[in-house]
């Protein structure tokens, strides 16, 4: 099976040895975003929301990089380091996905990289 990487020249540099994507076959794996700000690589200020609406935006970045939106998406997950951050993500997530919805997984972690509050995951259809 070939995979092919992908990794947008306007998203925010990663911060490990990984790539922002993947495509294989039909499915494109979406690495964990945080909220960075692509132009400098920082962090944003903000709550859950605003940090929320970074992390779509970048993720939004690599879909569009491969010509899909958020509709192609199919299965999301949330790290939140704050379960009592759940409805202001949700609020922000509720405007960039419509039914049909993906699924979803949102879990509570201990810390996220660079000190964020949400990070997100998708995988794609094509």
């Amino acid at each position: 099976m070939t995979k092919t990487v992908i990794n947008p020249s306007a998203a925010a540099p990663v911060a490990g040895p990984y790539s922002h994507a993947v495509r294989v076959g039909d499915l494109l794996f979406c690495a964990g975003q945080i909220p960075l700000v692509p132009a400098s690589g920082q962090l944003i200020n903000g709550d859950a929301g605003e940090q929320t609406e970074r992390v779509l935006e970048n993720v939004r970045i690599i879909l569009n990089q491969e010509k899909l939106s958020f509709a192609n998406v199919i299965k999301t997950t949330v790290f939140l380091t704050n379960l009592a951050d759940f409805g202001a993500m949700n609020d922000v997530y509720a405007k960039y996905f419509t039914a049909p919805f993906p699924a979803r997984s949102t879990v509570q972690v201990a810390a996220l990289p660079k000190g964020a509050n949400v990070e997100i995951e998708v995988i794609a259809h094509y």
